[in-house]
């Protein structure tokens, strides 16, 4: 007898430097789908970019990683595919390769429905430079910020080194241009640490970022929808260490959550407010998490970053802020879902 329930596809893991993490949000997803109405059709990538369908996220990486895996290459098409067919995909890849437009891209072509941004709001949310760019020709506030390419450093260092201790004091954060969770982020306090920490973001990326540092509280807010997106109550983050780092998202997790922030009204009211505009700026759809800093001496606000596939997991902000706003996670799974096929509707 055939299932009235609407296949879900999810898509986890990745090449990215964010595999692991990506597993771990699909896991969380999987326990709070609503079962009676979904099923649930789990589609893993290895580190290697290859694809394969197992009985969950929740078994374990080398559970994961047994067995037979296939290439969607075209020129290497092989026998016995698996059946990854869905009605309609839910990325949660993320990091290059996955939250950057290039899986969007294959779902694009393969005309299905997916569950968050398009091609480019997925590429201009991955790339922290050119989201920068665009947020400040749009006249949303951004720290001061500065863009090196490898083959600049290589050339030009001394003329960088000179620029950075002209345009900045310190503290200031250097990171790859092109990641997420953290991972290659540097805070320098000091000329000695700069070199190394530049070095550090090289090692993730061929672009990076120089942003002043503030000394700030650090606020996040959700959003949520496609043609009229609505925003969360904010949360804020009080970080255990010098700032919010992979090693406390993931490892440790110690840093203190607070939601919603404990904020003014009127602080509340705007923040809600750039977050709606940063979603629109980058023609997001679907979903988003967007970082904003409270510069502590001035009360300013500036936005750091959009994540277009926020993280997923059981202590994630961008659920727990929909939460605290009346929306459980499981109907959070359900509306984002509600608007990935509307969205397909609506281009079709």
């Amino acid at each position: 007898m055939k299932s009235n329930k609407l296949k879900v596809g999810l898509i986890f893991g990745g090449r990215s430097a964010e595999h692991e993490i990506s597993i771990l949000s699909a896991s969380s997803v999987y326990k709070n789908i609503d079962k009676k109405k979904f099923e649930v059709i789990s589609i893993y990538i290895n580190k290697e970019g290859h694809w394969k369908r197992v009985n969950n996220p929740t078994i374990g990486f080398e559970n994961l990683n047994k067995g037979k895996f296939y290439s969607f290459l075209p020129w290497s098409i092989p026998t016995g595919l698996e059946n990854f067919e869905a009605d309609v995909y839910f990325p949660l890849l993320h990091g290059p390769y996955g939250e950057d437009g290039t899986i969007q891209g294959l779902l694009e072509m393969a005309n299905v429905p997916y569950v968050g941004a398009g091609v480019l709001a997925s590429s201009l949310g991955m790339d922290k430079a050119k989201m920068k760019f665009l947020f400040k020709s749009k006249g949303l506030p951004v720290v001061n910020f500065l863009v090196i390419y490898d083959w600049q450093w290589k050339k030009h260092r001394d003329f960088f080194l000179k620029k950075i201790k002209e345009e900045f004091e310190f503290p200031i954060f250097i990171k790859p241009s092109n990641l997420g969770s953290s991972i290659g982020i540097t805070k320098v306090k000091e000329e000695s640490q700069l070199i190394p920490a530049i070095e550090e973001a090289f090692k993730y990326d061929r672009k990076i970022l120089i942003e002043q540092g503030v000394i700030a509280r650090e606020i996040e807010c959700s959003v949520l929808g496609n043609e009229e997106p609505q925003a969360s109550l904010p949360g804020e983050l009080i970080p255990y260490r010098e700032f919010y780092d992979y090693r406390d998202k993931y490892i440790e997790g110690k840093t203190e959550f607070k939601i919603p922030a404990p904020l003014e009204d009127f602080q509340i009211e705007e923040i809600r407010r750039l977050a709606i505009e940063a979603f629109k700026v980058i023609e997001c759809t679907g979903m988003a998490r967007v970082d904003f800093f409270i510069d502590k001496r001035t009360n300013k606000i500036y936005i750091n970053e959009i994540n277009t596939i926020p993280g997923f997991t059981e202590i994630s902000m961008y659920p727990k802020m929909w939460e605290a706003s009346g929306i459980s996670y499981p109907r959070l799974i359900e509306i984002l879902i509600e608007l990935a096929l509307e969205r397909y509707k609506n281009k079709k």
